[in-house]
């Protein structure tokens, strides 16, 4: 079993359920396909499983690291961004909305994908390589975001919290009566689903 999929922390971890989607972070496996770093390039992409019949060797030597999640929201949540050459429609779409989301930056759609990149890439993981997490209201939170609870990763459906597992949904519970919770999907991407960006979400329990 392979260390390639990844959670909504971000950590990529071993498991034997399937994902939903692929994606990559550069070269960050060893010839004995073992991960050796978190990421290699700021460029976190997800993308589709099948592409032309394109196949691959999962973790070949000196190729991408492919990495799987279990849906969409999932990987938004880990910082990952829709590829745009296997997703190109989804990519466009995620740019516009991010761009119209987080209007401080003032970036138009000529604003080279590189530096959306950088902005996620700071406030997906810290220096000691941790998530970066931020605190924000509950009720404020789109559908599709993620936020820490107790521990514990759950997607914000409605005003319902939804536990996540490796192969899907298998609780929900009423949000905590905190003010605010700490949100785990970085918060420029939360702006990109709050203008209207839809993640693919899994099946619920």
């Amino acid at each position: 079993m392979l260390q390639n999929r990844v959670d909504p922390n971000g950590n990529i971890i071993k498991t034997p359920a399937r994902g939903a989607w692929m994606g990559n972070r550069g070269v960050i496996h060893n010839p004995a396909k073992e991960i050796v770093r978190p990421f290699k390039l700021k460029a976190w992409i997800t993308c589709l499983l099948h592409f032309k019949g394109w196949h691959r060797e999962v973790m070949a030597p000196n190729r991408y690291t492919e990495l799987f999640f279990m849906d969409e929201a999932t990987a938004l949540a880990s910082g990952h961004r829709p590829c745009a050459e296997c997703r190109r429609s989804d990519y466009k779409k995620f740019k516009s909305l991010w761009i119209n989301g987080n209007p401080e930056y003032q970036f138009d759609e000529k604003t080279r994908i590189s530096e959306i990149d950088d902005i996620m890439h700071k406030e997906r993981i810290g220096s000691d390589h941790l998530k970066i997490t931020y605190r924000e209201n509950f009720y404020n939170l789109p559908d599709g975001a993620f936020i820490r609870h107790e521990n514990k990763a759950y997607l914000v459906m409605g005003t319902k919290l939804h536990l996540w597992s490796p192969s899907g949904y298998v609780r929900v519970i009423d949000p905590p009566e905190a003010d605010q919770v700490e949100v785990l999907t970085p918060k420029s991407i939360v702006n990109a689903i709050q203008s209207g960006y839809l993640p693919q979400i899994s099946v619920f329990c």
